[in-house]
């Protein structure tokens, strides 16, 4: 409310002359924010691979799991006279 109170109290050259200051300030930090938007654009760049590929780990990680866990289905499910015979039992020839 202060501030408002103390731009009308400006005269229309105080005025232009504090517009003019903010806009030398802003075209002076041009530069750093354009160099700022370049560096967070790259360090989202990083972290989008980082992503992708702790994803893609991941997913071949599950994928080696379902496919150990399939295998060890097979070997137990396998016909009982296809497996070795166990200690002690001997095989029939027929």
């Amino acid at each position: 409310m202060e501030n408002q109170q103390q731009e009308e109290q400006l005269t229309a050259e105080q005025l232009e002359a504090r517009r003019l200051e903010m806009k030398a300030f802003y075209d002076s930090s041009i530069p750093y924010l354009e160099s700022q938007a370049k560096y967070e654009k790259l360090l989202t760049e990083v972290e989008e691979s980082r992503y992708k590929r702790a994803t893609m780990q991941f997913q071949y990680a599950n994928m080696m799991a379902a496919q150990h866990e399939m295998e060890q289905e097979e070997l137990e499910n396998e016909p009982t006279e296809k497996k070795a015979p166990a200690a002690g039992k001997k095989l029939r020839r027929g």
